[in-house]
């Protein structure tokens, strides 16, 4: 395998996001829900469609993890759409990090959420926010290796199935 390569994404890069984020959110959490919940959420939040609106927003930006050519990770960031009581107007979020379960040990979550860090601040959106599933323990740890504390709770809506995630801020 070649070492991953990582780079901003772009709209030619809709239908690999939209294919990756599928895979990755089905591998990590599609045994929490029913087949109609994890359907109407991936169609809603992985579809080409919603990619495209995202490259349209100049309040986001989105990386891309390719090994070969085969897109495993990626990272979007932008304003903070969190549901937070007295949240700041220049609040930035992590909004989706993920990466192949098999590429795991490739340390491409650091390098996602570092470049990540790094555009939120040079755009003057602080302080930065991410929700995370409240079961998700290594998720936890990960972001607290990267200075997130938590602060909150929400229901995230996945169909009909409501999960409890936590509110993380740096």
């Amino acid at each position: 395998m070649t070492s991953p390569v990582v780079r901003r994404a772009t709209l030619a890069d809709a239908p690999a996001l939209a294919a990756l984020g599928a895979e990755t959110f089905t591998e990590t959490f599609g045994h929490l829900y029913p087949p109609q919940d994890l359907d109407a959420f991936l169609e809603g939040s992985h579809s080409i469609d919603v990619w495209t609106r995202k490259f349209a927003d100049p309040k986001t930006a989105i990386w891309i993890a390719l090994v070969d050519s085969t897109a495993i990770g990626f990272l979007a960031v932008g304003a903070c759409k969190l549901p937070i009581e007295g949240r700041e107007a220049t609040a930035g979020e992590i909004q989706q990090l993920y990466v192949l379960a098999r590429h795991h040990n490739l340390r491409l979550g650091s390098r996602l959420i570092d470049l990540g860090l790094e555009w939120l601040r040079a755009q003057g959106q602080t302080p930065i926010y991410i929700g995370v599933w409240s079961e998700n323990l290594g998720a936890q740890r990960f972001y607290g290796r990267h200075g997130f504390s938590k602060v909150g709770e929400y229901g995230f809506p996945v169909g009909e199935t409501v999960d409890r995630e936590f509110i993380l801020k740096r």
